[in-house]
């Protein structure tokens, strides 16, 4: 095609009503969004002010997500099962495996018995194990949820289903959708912040605070809790807040005409993040400096100034939720008890790992309480499994250690505050906590009582994505009532 020819046909078509919808109405579309970049988390999608109406009345404010990465034994912790005990050594019933897919089982194992003891605590009676002894302390603040269960049983798409909603990489997370429907309390810090410790990230990576194909202007931001929580924060030396100030108006204008050009959504959202960036500037390192506490409170969750911990990331998630942030997820690594190694076995580093997390999660339910703020924000504890009653023999053979394979069908969680009921237990498992037989809570139930807590109906927090609607909880879920205060 000579130029001539094609010059007539581009200036043709840019006649055409199509081209006016077509570019004309993203145009408009903009402009309606920096309006709405007031109302939270700067809003790219002008769908966020149709999902706002969509609400029913919220009950918590904030989350905190306290997830316990390659997933604790129930059977060492909340769920006591004394016939469990006394099969500890026999040969597992041929029932338990029929049919039946495990991670690294096979042939036929032994049964194992609880390897902590058990007591009642507080006016409820709860069951809590002889390793968590602070914990114990609070059961009557929490709601139990003994008989959970999930359709995955290895740890990267058990993660991702119950952070995504689906086994595959691709969708938002759970922060990401709570961002896009109700935004940010406080436009100087991310509506959504991921905290980390332990020996490694989860095994599904960052896609677990990924925002898919939302904008990633509601994607989670990763911090650190030791010496600098935001890598890059601070400005290089020589460059001072004015400076600054203008190399970020520089950047924007180029990038403000790179949209004109392209109308990238993508490129508001990267414009978006600048700013955000410049703002945290101000606010971001008091907020997340636990020196500033006073000794007592550092005290009461062990945290230390300037050292990578659970304490301090709990500490940390304390103050966020005070600052306005909207959805925090702390990954504690270090829970995958198969019984290969001494770290990763059931009689020695499962019990480390109580012990690193036992005082600070219990604190951030104390804290918040004492400071008003329990009520309004809902405290989630878990893993992304459960643990088998019977131990694990890595291809047919003992493990060196005790441990117990990945198990899908029955595990505990719990939840505190943010219009749960405090001192109540939903859901039963049978005589060896291999199989919920009452109460049984799926993660997408899970998912769709943390938003309606929230304030958002999950059947109708809905993104269109490559020709139909997406939503967390997919196409099922039910909100847990039984839970509910």
């Amino acid at each position: 095609m000579d130029l001539d020819r094609e010059l007539r046909q581009t200036y043709g078509a840019y006649q055409t009503r199509r081209h006016f919808l077509r570019t004309c109405t993203s145009g408009l579309g903009a402009a309606a969004l920096s309006m709405l970049a007031g109302c939270g988390q700067g809003a790219p999608d002008a769908a966020s002010a149709m999902q706002r109406a969509a609400r029913v009345a919220p009950k918590a404010k904030s989350v905190i997500f306290l997830h316990m990465e390659g997933a604790p034994s129930q059977l060492e912790l909340f769920d006591f099962k004394p016939a469990l005990a006394r099969l500890d050594g026999q040969t597992c019933p041929p029932s338990l495996l029929e049919g039946k897919r495990f991670a690294f089982i096979e042939g036929v194992p032994k049964m194992l018995g609880p390897h902590t003891t058990f007591d009642r605590y507080g006016q409820t009676g709860s069951y809590v194990s002889n390793v968590l002894p602070h914990f114990a302390t609070i059961v009557d603040e929490v709601a139990f949820l003994k008989a959970m269960h999930t359709d995955q049983f290895n740890h990267a798409p058990a993660q991702l289903l119950l952070y995504t909603g689906h086994a595959r990489m691709g969708r938002p997370s759970m922060g990401s959708w709570v961002t896009y429907g109700i935004g940010s309390a406080n436009d100087n810090l991310p509506g959504y912040v991921v905290l980390v410790s332990g020996r490694a990230e989860p095994s599904a990576g960052k896609s677990l605070w990924g925002s898919g194909f939302l904008p990633t202007v509601f994607q989670g931001v990763q911090c650190r809790s030791g010496d600098e929580p935001v890598l890059y924060m601070n400005d290089p030396p020589g460059v001072d807040r004015g400076t600054r100030r203008l190399t970020l108006d520089a950047i924007n204008a180029i990038n403000r005409q790179q949209y004109e050009e392209t109308l990238d959504p993508e490129i508001l959202t990267r414009i978006e993040q600048y700013e955000l960036a410049f703002r945290m500037q101000v606010e971001a390192p008091d907020v997340l400096d636990v020196s500033a506490e006073s000794e007592e409170t550092r005290r009461l969750y062990g945290a230390e100034p300037g050292v990578s911990s659970f304490a301090n990331n709990c500490l940390l998630a304390r103050r966020l939720v005070e600052s306005g942030v909207r959805f925090i997820q702390l990954f504690h690594d270090g829970w995958d008890s198969h019984g290969t190694t001494e770290y990763e076995s059931i009689n020695y580093g499962f019990m480390e790992r109580c012990k690193e997390v036992d005082q600070a999660m219990t604190a951030l339910v104390i804290d918040l309480k004492r400071r008003g703020l329990l009520d309004e924000t809902l405290v989630v504890w878990g893993g992304e499994f459960g643990r088998t009653p019977m131990m694990e023999n890595r291809g047919g053979v003992s493990n060196p250690y005790k441990g117990r394979d990945h198990h899908s069908e029955a595990f505990t969680m719990w939840l505190a505050g943010g219009g749960v009921k405090a001192g109540v237990t939903y859901g039963e498992t049978d005589e060896i906590g291999y199989y919920g037989i009452d109460g049984q809570v799926h993660v997408h139930d899970l998912q769709a009582t943390i938003l309606h807590l929230l304030g958002l109906d999950h059947e109708r927090l809905t993104y269109p994505f490559q020709g139909r609607d997406f939503r967390l909880t997919d196409v099922s879920g039910n909100v847990v009532e039984a839970v509910l205060a």
